[in-house]
Order: structure tokens, then sequence, then C-alpha cells
């Protein structure tokens, strides 16, 4: 299974050799919804390629409040975790399993050590590094450019591309602590985008159109 999780969702980028001494070495960890999976100042062994699932990205201000920063899915690594590992600090991010979800963990030595011999390791941690610098960028263009109601349309958006679904099941607490914004803020402005017949709202479920 794992084999066969891995050959699918990394094949595309990494060697087959490397695909073998991944699969040697790596340990599986799996995470059920909700859970979290790298916790801030949190010393990094290992480095984690998401092979099913989804992973949300946060940090976290000086009141303990969380903004969500980027989504990782299947097929893809945390590159805020990679640059702690290579720096040899602790982690500045919060990790938590958006759904179930099952990692392959490297421990952080071959990490380093692929870097300047493989490649594709190579390419493909350079690739990672640009997409979620481009998160980030457009992360940091939402907050300082775009209205809350654009945010949050556009978070639900991203929701239904994750799940692949135009319905997702999600609380309106838990878009708030996303948005680093209120629960009243977040209820007053779905009403809003129901009202202009965008989403429509049920309990703890939002449809998107």
């Amino acid at each position: 299974m794992t084999s066969t999780l891995l050959q699918q969702k990394f094949s595309y980028i990494l060697d087959s050799t490397l695909l073998q001494e991944i699969e040697s070495i790596g340990k599986i960890a799996s995470y059920q919804a909700n859970d979290i999976i790298i916790d801030i100042n949190q010393p990094l062994h290992y480095i984690p390629l998401l092979l099913e699932g989804n992973i949300k990205i946060l940090r976290e201000d000086q009141d303990g409040s969380e903004l969500l920063i980027y989504f990782l899915e299947a097929g893809e690594t945390c590159t805020m975790s990679l640059t702690c590992c290579m720096g040899t600090t602790k982690s500045k991010i919060r990790a938590v399993a958006e759904k179930d979800s099952k990692l392959l963990l490297i421990p952080v030595e071959n990490m380093q050590k692929w870097f300047h011999n493989n490649a594709s390791w190579r390419n493909f941690i350079l690739e990672s590094y640009q997409s979620r610098f481009d998160e980030m960028l457009e992360a940091i263009d939402n907050i300082a450019f775009m209205k809350m109601d654009e945010r949050l349309y556009k978070y639900l958006i991203n929701k239904t591309q994750l799940y692949n679904s135009s319905t997702i099941i999600v609380k309106h607490q838990d878009i708030a602590e996303d948005l680093h914004t209120s629960r009243v803020v977040v209820s007053r402005i779905l009403k809003q985008l129901e009202n202009q017949n965008k989403i429509k709202l049920s309990r703890n479920k939002i449809e998107v159109f």
C-alpha cells in the first residue's frame, strides 16, 4: 500500500532508485482529522511526505491565535519544516490534519544528503520552496488587500477544491480561527454570501456555488 501511494504521488518527480530508498528508510505515520502533526517549537527530526489527506499549516501570534498560511495536499511536503531542519532550529509552524492523513517520515540526515547527490530530490525541494513561497505571498496579499468577505469566499472555494466537492463540512468557529477573525464576523459574512446566492448554509455544512 505504501509503495503504491509513494509511486502514485511522487514518481512524477523522484527517480525510481530514490523512491526505493525512501520506502526502505521512511516511517509511516497516520493521523486523524484535527490531530497536530507538527507543533510550534517542536524539534524536527523527520521530513514529512504527504501520501494521503490534507494538512493545514498555521502560524500563531503572541496571544495564541492562529492564522492559516496554506494547505498541503498529497504528493507535497512542508518546506517550512524543511527550512527548520536545514537550520537545525525548532518548528515555527503548526501542522494540523485537515482530514485523516498518512505521511512517510524521512530522517533529516537523508534529506540533506540527497539534496547534494540526487538531482530529482533537489528539484523536488526547490519546486516545493517555490510553490510554498507563492502561497505565502498570496496569503499576505489576501490579508493586506482583500476584504474579509473576499477572503472568506476564497477560503470556501479552496476548501471545495481540497475535498473535490461543492459541499464542505465546517463550523463557523473553525473558519474564524483559520482566518484569524471572530465567529460573529464569519457568521454575518456567510449570511451575506448566502443572500448573494454564492453559498447555501446548513448546520455545520456549506454548499458553495
